[in-house]
């Protein structure tokens, strides 16, 4: 299993990215997408690599709340 630490952004429909709430957890994983898809409460909408290799999985729902993992190695 790898070890990743996750920023797990909370945005909500009104604040945007600018008032979102940010945390950091670790997690232990050999799927990050498979996590999320486990652990969220929302459904997935999109994942995507950062130049870095960050894996961003973002999820949401029909009334504009998203919740944005980013995991890092």
């Amino acid at each position: 299993m790898t070890e990743y630490e996750v920023l797990v952004e909370t945005i909500n429909p009104c604040g945007g990215d600018r008032h979102s709430t940010k945390e950091f957890i670790d997690v232990e994983t050999d799927d990050p997408t498979r996590w999320v898809r486990e652990n969220g409460r929302f459904p997935i909408l999109d994942v995507t690599e950062t130049p870095e290799g960050d894996l961003v999985v973002s999820t949401g729902d029909e009334a504009g709340n998203r919740i944005r993992y980013t995991f890092t190695e």
